[in-house]
């Protein structure tokens, strides 16, 4: 039987089968709210594959891998199969019953589609500059972008060409699915857009002694960024609204929540409204911005957060209830530097700190996968997580 291993994977001789098996049981019993233990995830993108030798003997970079279709394509089927054989976590791992991969121009792709000029930097991944930051209402010239124009119409040519070769090409004997979700259908959120185009500095300022101007730069990105993501959820067969909706906006950590009700709270309101529904929606917030928790959990129903770091979970858990989930975990650096012995302390420490009650915690690593990261370490953060975070039936339910 075909295993798709090769012969210096870290899972050689893994129970792909019963691991499987075990995982859909684990987040199963996780969504019905009796969870038996905390399901442990890894967060990795393209820069995680890319910069490791492991997966991408071949040193294959970005700017090659961002302009061609074709090395895109066979990247991720690679990297695909790298994590499946690779990485320890509550995924699936082996082979899948069909590979999925998308067209994925990373984070960059929002301001390069109102206009910011796209830049490779060595050992990184591709990045935009603020290109309005002499001029923001430049942004607004020539109306709301066409949600299919600019970099997206490569996107869709791109998701095309993917379209055309996973219909008559298999990877290792198996079929292969292009996920048009994702690619144009979410947000980085409309602060972090604005920082992207006019730089952190004009944003943050014009917060304190130009509010009415900065209020019309965010209601035009609001706006042009609700007609985008209609436009690609619809194409991608995406609900509207949709259950569970989220974003992310990472930039809200730069500011007061005094600051955000004031400046930020509509626009996310927006954007809700209209993506999502009356059930509990979701955010991504990277950096130190938990002091919003409670007011997004409050003002835009939000009960699963994604966090990254520095997080108190255990003042998390205590603010914001027991009904409300948590995803996060050990410092990505503590992860990628650390000893395995400091990384199995820091897992068990954050585990028997309250913040498993309820049921609703994730662990993951706090917040993307470093590149460089010993698997040694996120092995360490997996056994560690099987053995302290599991539940009693009266912890659960407390």
């Amino acid at each position: 039987m075909k295993t798709g291993l090769r012969e210096n994977d870290r899972l050689n001789g893994f129970d792909f089968e019963a691991h499987n098996a075990e995982v859909r049981e684990t987040w199963s019993a996780f969504h019905a709210g009796t969870p038996a233990r905390v399901p442990i995830i890894l967060g990795t993108n393209t820069r995680y594959f890319m910069l490791n030798r492991d997966a991408n003997p071949c040193g294959l970079d970005f700017k090659k891998y961002t302009q061609n279709p074709d090395i895109m394509f066979e990247a991720q089927l690679r990297f695909a199969r790298w994590s499946r054989h690779n990485l320890l976590q509550d995924a699936e791992l082996g082979l899948p019953e069909k590979w999925r991969i998308g067209v994925d121009f990373q984070n960059y792709y929002e301001a390069a589609w109102f206009g910011c000029e796209l830049t490779y930097c060595p050992g990184e991944v591709p990045d935009t500059r603020p290109c309005f930051a002499d001029n923001p209402e430049r942004v607004m010239e020539h109306g709301l972008p066409d949600p299919f124009g600019g970099v997206l119409a490569r996107g869709q040519d791109y998701l095309n060409q993917f379209k055309c070769r996973a219909k008559k090409e298999e990877f290792l004997g198996l079929p292969i699915e292009i996920n048009p979700a994702g690619f144009g259908c979410g947000s980085d959120g409309p602060m972090t857009v604005a920082c992207n185009l006019f730089g952190a500095a004009f944003v943050c300022t014009a917060m304190a002694s130009e509010p009415d101007r900065l209020h019309k730069l965010l209601d035009f990105i609001t706006e042009a960024t609700i007609v985008r993501m209609s436009a690609w959820r619809r194409l991608s067969g995406i609900s509207i609204p949709q259950p569970g909706f989220g974003i992310a906006d990472d930039s809200i950590a730069l500011i007061s929540t005094k600051m955000y009700l004031e400046h930020l709270l509509p626009y996310h309101q927006r954007i809700y409204r209209h993506f999502g529904t009356e059930a509990p929606g979701s955010i991504h917030l990277c950096g130190n911005a938990t002091r919003h928790f409670k007011t997004l959990r409050d003002e835009l129903n939000i009960r699963t957060f994604d966090t990254g770091f520095p997080i108190d979970f255990a003042a998390m858990r205590a603010e914001l209830g027991e009904d409300v989930k948590l995803f996060g975990g050990p410092h990505v650096e503590l992860l990628r530097t650390g000893s395995v012995q400091e990384v199995e302390d820091e897992t068990k420490r954050i585990l028997e700190c309250g913040v498993m009650r309820g049921g609703g915690f994730v662990l993951r690593e706090g917040n993307n996968l470093a590149p460089g990261t010993p698997l040694a370490n996120t092995e360490a953060m997996y056994h560690s997580g099987r053995k302290y975070g599991i539940y009693s039936r009266p912890e659960v339910a407390a």
